[in-house]
């Protein structure tokens, strides 16, 4: 009987070392994305922004 409770305890922990092994990779894709999205953003906005600042410092002078 206490072998198979220890078969039991090992397998639930390989399971649950599976289980946080696949969340490291999903959460690691997940900061990818949204690193990713970050810096297009900055790079589409950042044309205009420099236009407007542009725009900005003439109109002042």
């Amino acid at each position: 009987m206490l072998k198979l409770i220890t078969k039991g305890q090992i397998l639930a922990n390989d399971i649950r070392k599976n289980v946080e092994g696949a969340s490291l990779i999903e959460y690691s894709i997940l900061i990818g994305l949204i690193t990713a999205a970050v810096i297009a953003t900055i790079v589409l906005v950042g044309g205009k922004v420099t236009g407007a600042w542009g725009d900005l410092n003439t109109n002042w002078t």
